[in-house]
């Protein structure tokens, strides 16, 4: 048995079980459709995110293809990129219209564009109130906190939304302590949702590069920016792997005072890789 993984029996089955419903989140570029067909199984559930730099046509013209190639597909909603109720309407309309029965509604970076959404809250009212079909809502949780923003700000606007979602997925955080505080106070705090778990995937530096360059040279530094404790891990001697964050999680999947149900892959794109790393980590937790 590896001994970089849980020996506990219970807990390799419940890291398994997440391995093989992880999520990944990709960027609608213009050959994306074509890299998930070629590299991703049609079990692997999928986000697409929402950029400034792409606008929401192609975040939907992406969810909607893929879904049409048999995979179940959340689109982002993004409140800075949904100019009004009308606009919400067709895009909503748009994908149901496709099958699509999963969202993630997000803020969103802000846009040249106007929005009567000021934030995801906004838009996640609206949508009640225009009587949405999803039977999935995600929605965004930051267990590192932010820089200009309180933690009790942040836990309410959590608490507002909260009643509009059927789940958190966390940005990436690299210390399972933050993570694990952070789960614990949302439960004294009354929020109860299954919370999933974002971690990169197995994505080089040059790729971050490379998704970077792709999004334009405003949005490009703003990506940097948000990924830079990733790009500075790759500077580690070996490189940067997730299954740190993995290990120590491991033990709390499933718990119920926890509600970590999952992992949630950033991918950036990255998906060959990203893929064989997955089967790779369901092989090695499938030995006795």
């Amino acid at each position: 048995m590896n001994r970089s993984l849980p020996r506990n029996p219970e807990t390799r089955a419940a890291l398994r079980r997440t391995f093989e419903t992880l999520g990944y989140e990709v960027i609608p570029f213009k050959k994306t459709g074509d890299d998930v067909q070629e590299h991703v199984p049609t079990d692997v559930r999928l986000t697409v995110t929402a950029s400034p730099a792409k606008g929401m046509g192609a975040t939907v013209e992406l969810a909607v293809r893929l879904t049409q190639a048999g995979y179940t597909v959340a689109p982002h909603f993004s409140a800075q990129q949904i100019h009004d109720r009308a606009h919400l309407t067709d895009v909503i309309a748009q994908v149901r219209e496709a099958g699509i029965t999963e969202v993630f509604v997000v803020g969103g970076d802000p846009t040249d564009t106007p929005t009567e959404f000021k934030d995801a809250h906004a838009l996640l009212l609206a949508m009640k109130e225009i009587g949405h079909p999803f039977t999935e809502v995600g929605i965004g949780g930051h267990p590192e906190g932010h820089p200009s923003v309180s933690d009790d700000v942040l836990y309410g606007a959590l608490a507002d939304k909260a009643p509009f979602a059927q789940h958190i997925t966390t940005q990436i955080c690299f210390d399972t302590g933050k993570i694990l505080g952070w789960a614990r106070e949302l439960r004294r705090r009354g929020v109860d949702l299954p919370i999933h778990i974002g971690i990169p995937g197995a994505v080089t530096r040059q790729k971050l590069l490379r998704v970077s360059n792709g999004l334009g040279v405003g949005e490009s530094a703003k990506f940097l920016k948000k990924q830079q404790n990733l790009l500075w891990r790759f500077f580690v001697p070996g490189g940067y792997s997730p299954d740190g964050i993995i290990r120590g999680l491991a033990p709390e999947i499933g718990a119920s005072d926890q509600r970590i149900e999952k992992f949630h892959v950033f991918t950036f794109n990255d998906l060959a890789p990203t893929e064989a790393w997955r089967q790779q980590m369901l092989s090695r937790l499938a030995e006795q």
